[in-house]
């Protein structure tokens, strides 16, 4: 099972990027901090509206030296057939056609073949920082994953509610 302070589990997916097929693995994001977000699947109707604030956040994320990888377990021609509906995103949608991907980060429910609404944040040495995981009707608020990443680049004590520009408690 995956935990925080542990190593990510390392992946190696297919995907689709613009409209190129790409194929991305952990080890790509070395030296850099990793976004990486499971979703449903294709063609639904909370799915778009995550994947696209995600990549109305994405020069946001590159500016903290961070990548995005979004992931489900359709196909890579699943995605460049719904970026034709949801347009071109900032970042690259992934397959987990597999299930191995899903399955290893916990979040793959297995009766339904369908991922759940986790986020991991991965930090430049391959370590995992922070996890979330939402039901299926629940879509994740973007706007805090980034707040933890910065509380997370602080390397310090951040108190409830903390925002950048707040004073932190210290090292930890």
């Amino acid at each position: 099972m995956i935990k925080v302070g542990e190593p990510a589990p390392d992946f190696t997916m297919e995907g689709v990027l613009g409209r190129e097929f790409i194929t991305a693995s952990r080890s790509d994001y070395a030296g850099r901090w990793l976004i990486l977000f499971f979703y449903p699947g294709d063609f639904t109707f909370v799915c778009p509206t995550e994947i696209k604030e995600f990549s109305k956040h994405s020069a946001e994320i590159e500016k903290l030296n961070g990548s995005i990888l979004g992931c489900s377990v359709d196909s890579k021609y699943s995605h460049l057939a719904w970026i034709d509906d949801i347009g071109e995103q900032a970042y690259p949608l992934m397959s987990d056609i597999t299930h191995r991907v899903s399955r290893d980060f916990g979040v793959l429910i297995e009766d339904q073949g369908v991922a759940l609404r986790g986020t991991f944040i991965i930090d430049p040495n391959g370590v995992t920082r922070w996890m979330v995981v939402n039901e299926l009707s629940v879509g994740r608020s973007v706007g805090e994953t980034v707040r933890v990443l910065e509380a997370l680049q602080t390397g310090e004590l951040c108190p409830v509610e903390w925002s950048p520009g707040d004073e932190t408690l210290g090292k930890g």
